[in-house]
């Protein structure tokens, strides 16, 4: 045996040895451990979140979130790896991982792509601090995802919060072993509890219980600090809706109502404006806690998801948005005129759909550069963006195609005045260098009739107006239904520069 597999193997035994020492190995569930797994599973939005303890054969889950089964093999484990490593581990893509491309977890059904694990060393007399961990907290997906400095700092705060939870729990062990008295148990119950408050600050969560038999309501110190209020001034239920906004008042009171009544679970988000006059964006959940077959108890958390929130917009943003003109995007559009035609069956309400196609954009590609070409796009949207009416929809389709949708009655009717408007404003002669080359519109129109039952059938209806207008002339617009063209009065068209 050579010396470096020599040293490992003792490493190995030690660690074993350690695991052993600590008597979590097949042990009950406990209530702290579960508290920490829900919270990251609900902090990060993954499926599973484990305490993973690894043993000589198997990883065995001392806590689980969206797991069914206990423990596993531990040639299949992350975790085996992830307690190895000094901080944190994370694979982002197990597919693309050769250590786990293979992996029955990542091959079979569980179909894992995502892992994230940070080992879990516990302090224990008689042991090297630098041991590899007993196992690890980990987070896992099925899909694969990024995973910022911020969260490695999370999940590591959270891993030392369970570190400290084992430690905790050995030393009341110990204290119940050689003293077995009431007051000492206390002490280390009061110390977990202590933990369990820190992590609440940490992750800016806070926890509840409603009492279905007494009526009583108890606060966790983060619940009071998310609605900015000094500790022990609760508001009543009114005082408590006061502080969300006044449209989603009654849903909120309805979800309460029905979680007191007959002990309904909700889970809902919503702005929110602090004591101290704060925005916030919040999350609430509460379920149902029953004994002896009915229900005891409402419990649940409350956290403040402000930063999430804003980054889900501006994701949300740039997945509707052209990056080129800003203005919304095909897939956008699509959901939207959807939407509208969805709220408005059978409510005969007006809608005039008006589909447009640049004339000379390829030409001044060609002639100026793609530079020419981009800068004609954003002119254009700029353009058609500020001649919209109000509560009308504008969206770049793709290429030099765009598209309005007025949904007021008042503009349904004068769309013919707005489709020649149109046709003037987005004229424009390109000159650069003493070429010039110039830009139109040509346009085709359709309005919303009882007999069209999709978004589709609406935008071929504008399509074939489209072609037409193209077939009889350029630069005019054609509204579905109608013989007359629609001709904008010929006047010079704009002069610009645009191109580089």
């Amino acid at each position: 045996m050579s010396d470096t597999h020599q040293f490992h193997s003792i490493r190995e035994s030690e660690r074993l040895e350690k695991l052993g020492s600590l008597a979590l190995l097949d042990s009950a569930p406990e209530r702290e451990f579960d508290i920490i797994v829900l919270l990251a599973q609900r902090l990060f939005d993954v499926p599973i979140a484990l305490v993973s303890l690894v043993d000589d054969h198997r990883q065995w889950f001392k806590a689980r979130c969206g797991l069914t089964m206990t423990e596993g093999p531990r040639g299949d484990a992350f975790c085996a790896h992830a307690m190895h490593v000094e901080d944190v581990m994370v694979v982002e893509d197990a597919t693309l991982d050769e250590r786990f491309v293979d992996n029955p977890l990542v091959t079979g059904d569980a179909g894992i792509r995502f892992y994230a694990g940070v080992p879990l060393r516990p302090a224990a007399a008689g042991f090297s601090p630098d041991l590899p961990g007993i196992g690890t907290l980990c987070i896992l997906d099925t899909k694969p995802r990024a995973f910022s400095t911020a969260d490695k700092r999370t999940l590591r705060d959270l891993a030392h919060l369970v570190a400290g939870l084992i430690e905790a729990r050995s030393a009341a062990a110990s204290l119940r072993t050689l003293t077995g008295t009431l007051q000492e148990h206390a002490s280390t119950l009061e110390v977990q509890h202590l933990q369990l408050r820190q992590a609440e600050r940490m992750v800016g969560i806070g926890s509840w219980r409603y009492d279905l038999i007494d009526g009583s309501l108890h606060w966790s110190d983060q619940v009071y600090a998310i609605y900015g209020l000094p500790l022990g001034q609760m508001p009543s239920v009114e005082e408590g809706l006061s502080f969300y906004p006044r449209e989603r008042r009654p849903e909120i009171a309805r979800l309460l109502d029905r979680a007191v009544t007959n002990g309904e679970s909700f889970d809902f988000e919503s702005n929110f404006t602090t004591a101290d006059g704060r925005e916030r964006r919040v999350r609430s959940m509460g379920e149902v806690q029953v004994a002896d077959g009915r229900p005891v108890a409402l419990t649940g958390v409350f956290q403040d998801v402000t930063d999430r929130h804003a980054n889900d917009q501006v994701l949300l943003h740039s997945a509707n948005t052209d990056a080129l003109t800003g203005l919304a995007n095909r897939a956008c559009y699509e959901r939207h005129l959807a939407g509208i035609l969805d709220r408005r069956k059978g409510a005969n309400a007006p809608l005039c759909l008006i589909l447009l196609d640049l004339d000379g954009f390829k030409a001044v590609n060609d002639t100026f550069g793609h530079a020419a070409g981009d800068d004609v796009l954003r002119m254009m949207a700029d353009r058609l963006r500020q001649i919209a009416p109000p509560m009308s929809f504008v969206a770049r389709l793709g290429g030099d195609e765009f598209v309005l949708l007025l949904t007021r009655p008042r503009d349904c009717a004068r769309a013919e005045a707005q489709i020649t408007m149109i046709l003037e404003t987005l004229r424009h002669n390109v000159e650069r260098e003493g070429q010039c080359r110039p830009v139109s519109a040509t346009i085709g129109a359709a309005f919303l009739e009882d007999t069209l039952v999709s978004p589709a059938e609406l935008t071929h209806r504008a399509d074939l107006a489209l072609y037409e207008a193209k077939r009889r002339q350029r630069g005019t617009g054609q509204i579905y239904g109608m013989t007359e063209p629609i001709v904008a009065p010929r006047r010079l068209y704009a002069v610009g520069t645009t191109g580089r």
